[in-house]
């Protein structure tokens, strides 16, 4: 029992450890800047893309609209694909950005 109150005290009394958030040098260039909100407002689109695709899923199984559910379904797998190749685009693109500049 001793144990389970130490644990608690422990988080209780700081759960996270101090941090101060910076952005790192690449991202204070103008074109860093450019590509972060890409990939930001790009990221954005495919879950809200995602949550929609969510909804319709449930529209369509609760009101008998079969292809709604089944667009739905497509929607959240395009939406998972978009999200992953903004990823991976905006980190290759960096890379070759930072490559350039050496």
């Amino acid at each position: 029992m001793s144990s389970t109150l130490e644990t608690f005290r422990l988080l209780a009394d700081s759960p996270v450890p101090g941090y101060t958030p910076t952005v790192p040098s690449t991202l204070k260039t103008p074109t860093g800047r450019i590509l972060g909100w890409t990939a930001g407002i790009g990221l954005a689109l495919a879950v809200l893309g995602g949550l929609s695709g969510w909804a319709c899923v449930a529209i369509g199984h609760n009101s008998e609209r079969g292809g709604l559910a089944a667009r739905g379904k497509q929607a959240i797998v395009w939406s998972l694909v978009a999200g992953m190749g903004i990823g991976v685009t905006s980190g290759l693109v960096m890379a070759f950005y930072n490559m350039t500049q050496g």
